[in-house]
């Protein structure tokens, strides 16, 4: 798409920058090390970054292998309004149904079970925080 959605002007109006990549998104945890271990293990993410940011807590990223794109296991005591910051996130996957599976088998619990909809096949998991994820194939 060439042209702005709000201002209907095209990119080069803008001097031909543009935004190429989500580059991370926040998912605020209790447990760094307990959430890392959820990523890791049971989804099968690999850590990315583990900078040291001063009392006890990390910079800390997650993604899915040869992805451009992050989440950050961002510790709730740093942000008094976490409760307000819920992620909505949808992963996109080839093999859904084996997917769903695989994760089950890890012990990673579902909130909506794989279902057939108008546009095309959804299930929803949550971490050990209680943050929700979507699934898509």
């Amino acid at each position: 798409m060439s042209n702005s959605y709000k201002t209907g002007k095209p990119a080069a109006f803008y001097g031909g920058s543009m935004i190429k990549k989500i580059a991370t998104v926040g998912v605020y945890v209790d447990d760094q090390k307990k959430a890392l271990q959820f990523w890791t293990d049971k989804i099968g993410f690999e850590l990315r970054k583990n900078i040291d940011m001063g009392n006890g807590m990390t910079w800390m990223e997650v993604g899915p292998r040869g992805a451009d794109s992050c989440l950050v296991l961002y510790p709730k005591k740093l942000m008094t309004n976490f409760a307000e910051l819920k992620p909505s996130i949808v992963f996109v996957c080839e093999n859904i149904e084996k997917l769903c599976a695989d994760l089950k088998a890890n012990g990673v619990v579902f909130s909506k079970d794989l279902a057939e909809l108008a546009w095309g096949k959804f299930a929803s998991f949550q971490d050990e925080d209680g943050n929700e994820f979507g699934l898509r194939g």
